[in-house]
């Protein structure tokens, strides 16, 4: 059953890494104080990297594009994300402007990611378990409108890449699950 589950949201996780990471992961991880910040997070090697080869043999800063760091903005993230993604994909000049559509909603989604965030920190201390959990529901449905906003903007690029593109893409996204379902399993251990 897990498999099927995960095969069935896959298409959804993949695209989540892109704009977002856990904001629980943010608000339960945050240190009290800047300097009390956790140690960078690192990627876990997968089989295959985005263009077939070793993912070990791909340099370290491609492969940090994909994780966030734990003192990291959503939009910093974003632009990070934003820039690989564009290196990456080679995008065309007949391309930007959908790619210029694709990037604006990313940097909005994670504007409003890191607002919602920094609401939620502020009051994180003085919250209920329950008042916790409900926060917690309303930052997962405000990622949920995000992703509804995303993918118009990503189909309508997609659909403007030439095959190899697609295909190179095609792969970043299922590297991004791959990488996503690795940290998540090790985070349950």
């Amino acid at each position: 059953m897990f498999t099927t589950l995960a095969n069935r949201t896959a298409p959804l996780l993949i695209t989540t890494m892109l704009i977002t990471t856990p904001a629980w992961a943010q608000s339960a991880n945050a240190p009290a104080s800047p300097s009390a910040a956790a140690p960078p997070v690192t990627s876990v090697p997968t089989a295959n990297g985005p263009s077939g080869t070793a993912h070990e043999a791909m340099p370290r800063n491609r492969r940090a594009a994909a994780a966030q760091q734990p003192s990291e903005t959503m939009q910093s993230l974003a632009e990070r994300r934003i820039s690989d993604l564009h290196s990456r994909l080679h995008i065309t000049a007949d391309q930007s402007p959908q790619w210029d559509k694709f990037a604006e909603i990313m940097r909005q989604n994670a504007t409003e990611m890191d607002q919602s965030n920094q609401q939620r920190a502020e009051k994180l201390a003085s919250m209920s378990a329950v008042d916790n959990m409900q926060s917690f529901a309303q930052l997962e449905q405000q990622r949920a409108q995000a992703m509804q906003r995303l993918v118009p903007a990503f189909q309508a690029l997609y659909a403007t890449l030439s095959e190899q593109q697609k295909a190179t893409a095609d792969q970043l996204f299922r590297n991004y699950a791959s990488n996503a379902r690795t940290r998540h399993q090790a985070a349950a251990r």
